[in-house]
């Protein structure tokens, strides 16, 4: 039974149209996907179907009342009264005006303000709707859920705007899981959220017995979670069966599929071309000498018919052509590294480092950071994560032991705050102002990075968050740095560049550190962890995040696994250059690059299978 059914909707965004001609249906216990770039109307589509944005025309047809739905939404902005707390008992509105009004007419009696008695007879009033409500029950729920979201108990009477993305998630979260609506609106829940709570979310969203409508750029959690995938395109939309994955396949079956009927419909687009061709050829032949002659004139109308009934196909063929099949446009990226000839890029000796006035967040911590290293950093939010990159990337200094960067290597550094970017430049003028840059390579060079003409001139600090992560990621770009350190680079950003991001890091010839929360990117990027824990100082684990959530947590690195690590790191570099190495001009010269080879690649062996 569908709980919602939408019918070619569109809507317009300052004249400019945003979708066209949406038409779906929601069916009851469904868990859907909205799936599209950023900019394609998916947070304006939540909205407009709550009623709260119009649409330019379509019809919305609701199965349950708007009272009965919950919204999720990132942009939220209450009041600076709203506390965390105070965001979910407000879930039971009449409860929680209750909850108010008896804690003003309870702060009167305690002041000895007006007529006690007609302030006892509100206040036990107040008291026995409050208990017919069962308001205390109520509150002892919402206070479950904060707990169940890990919201630490000393955030929940804070002003609402002062808490971190973070928390503003689980303060949302816990709202909706206390009120437990029959129809879940969510938009990017999975922001800013830990992989502890991220597991918990996907739990929770599989197992919820009610409806879910939701917005999300993590592929994974898509996988987990959706029965099905909406995606939005400016003049429709189309249902995809499955989570992230199966819809992938789907658009690849699709992709080919379409190719194909392009290339029959072209051939057979030429075939009629030249069929007209050679009849128009023979009715002009016919027609010059038919002259008064009645059997030439009739074979002549003949051919002039046939002729009419291929240009009527051509012409019926060309109003149902599929258009030839085009890519919509992508980031263009591909990161380069400066030369480096060493084997380690940084290293870390028994480093410590604390806030003025703070415990230590690191202590004893020891790390070399090798050329093609892919380290992921993870942790709980608040585990310093973010921290230690600035410290590893060299903007803030140990308290005691040693940071040293090899005096080749250049750092790459992306801040999930992007505080690094000149908000008050143009994106053109920040390009120009690098070395025997033109303006024509400057817009060459931004249209790679999806921006039109008119955008060159906007100011960054009037950018979206995914237009400003982009001009980020131009500063790598001509950085040429050999150390990248990212901090949640891709947090931002729609599938499309996110994918277009992960080749470029896949490929890129120098070394990484890398704190995300996507886990998709963790796991096709990362080859070694450092894993953050409150309460305890980091520790390595030598293998992918895939081998860390399937093995033993509690791994830490010993000095002669680090040590191992290090030697293969460096075997496995001088084994690839041996290999494009030229081929050497004399015979024993050549002889003795193979012996070489062979025995670094049985080293390799024995410490692969000793890892």
């Amino acid at each position: 039974m569908p709980i919602l059914h939408v019918k070619e909707i569109s809507k317009e965004w300052n004249g400019n149209p945003l979708f066209r001609n949406l038409s779906f249906e929601l069916a009851e216990g469904e868990r859907m996907a909205l799936f599209g770039r950023n900019g394609a109307g998916k947070t304006t589509l939540l909205k407009g179907l709550l009623g709260a944005v119009p649409f330019e025309s379509g019809m919305v047809f609701r199965g349950l009342p708007v009272k009965e739905w919950g919204l999720l939404d990132q942009q939220l902005e209450p009041g600076e009264e709203m506390t965390a707390r105070r965001l979910v008992l407000e879930g039971n509105a009449e409860a929680a005006q209750l909850k108010v009004r008896l804690e003003r007419l309870g702060g009167r009696l305690q002041s000895g303000c007006g007529a006690e008695k007609a302030l006892l007879d509100d206040y036990g009033e107040a008291y026995e709707d409050y208990l017919r409500l069962d308001g205390y029950g109520w509150e002892a729920k919402a206070e479950k859920a904060l707990r169940q979201l890990n919201l630490p108990q000393e955030v929940w009477d804070l002003p609402y705007q002062s808490l971190s993305g973070g928390q503003k998630t689980r303060a949302q979260l816990s709202r909706l899981l206390a009120r437990q609506p029959r129809l879940l609106l969510l938009d990017e829940p999975t922001n800013h959220l830990d992989a502890d709570t991220m597991e918990w979310l996907e739990e929770w969203v599989s197992g919820y017995s009610g409806t879910v409508l939701y917005i999300s750029h993590d592929r994974r959690f898509i996988d987990r979670t959706a029965t099905s995938v909406l995606e939005l395109r400016p003049d429709g939309c189309r249902r995809y069966a499955g989570g992230y994955t199966q819809y992938r396949k789907q658009k690849a079956v699709e992709a080919r599929e379409l190719e194909a009927r392009y290339r029959r419909q072209e051939l057979e687009k030429k075939k009629l071309e030249e069929a007209i061709r050679r009849y128009a050829e023979w009715f002009q032949q016919a027609h010059r000498a038919a002259a008064q002659n009645d059997f030439l004139r009739s074979k002549s109308k003949k051919n002039v018919s046939r002729l009419h009934a291929k240009e009527s196909a051509l012409d019926r063929l060309n109003r149902e052509r599929t258009a030839e099949p085009r890519e919509s446009a992508k980031l263009n990226m591909q990161l380069t590294g400066g030369e480096f000839a060493a084997g380690t890029l940084l290293r870390t000796e028994h480093a410590e480092f604390a806030y003025p006035g703070g415990s230590p967040l690191l202590k004893d911590f020891s790390l070399s950071v090798r050329r093609f290293d892919r380290i992921g950093v993870i942790g709980a939010n608040g585990s310093g994560k973010s921290t230690l990159l600035k410290l590893l990337a060299g903007i803030c200094a140990p308290t005691g032991g040693t940071v040293a960067l090899h005096p080749q290597t250049t750092v790459g550094y992306f801040a999930q705050e992007l505080e690094q970017l000149d908000l008050s430049s143009t994106i053109l003028d920040s390009l120009l102002q690098l070395p025997e840059m033109t303006v024509t390579e400057a817009r060459t060079i931004l249209g790679c990075f999806l921006f039109t003409r008119e955008d060159a001139f906007k100011l960054i600090g009037s950018l979206s968050l995914g237009e400003k992560c982009r001009v980020a990621f131009l500063r790598l770009y001509f950085g040429r740095a050999n150390l990248l350190v990212l901090d949640e680079p891709t947090n931002y950003l729609d599938i499309d560049t996110r994918e277009v991001i992960e080749e470029a890091l896949k490929s890129y010839p120098g070394a990484l550190l890398l704190v995300t929360h996507d886990r998709y990117l963790l796991s096709n990027i990362a080859n070694r962890l450092v894993v953050l824990e409150r309460g305890r100082f980091p520790r390595q684990f030598p293998g992918t995040y895939e081998e860390y959530l399937s093995k033993d947590r509690e791994h830490t690195m010993t000095e002669q696994e680090r040590a191992a690590e290090d030697e293969l790191g460096l075997l496995q570099l001088r084994l690839t250059r041996l290999i494009q190495a030229e081929t050497p001009e004399s015979d024993d010269e050549n002889m003795a690059l193979l012996e070489e080879i062979k025995r670094l690649r049985r080293r390799i062996e024995e410490l692969e299978k000793k890892g």
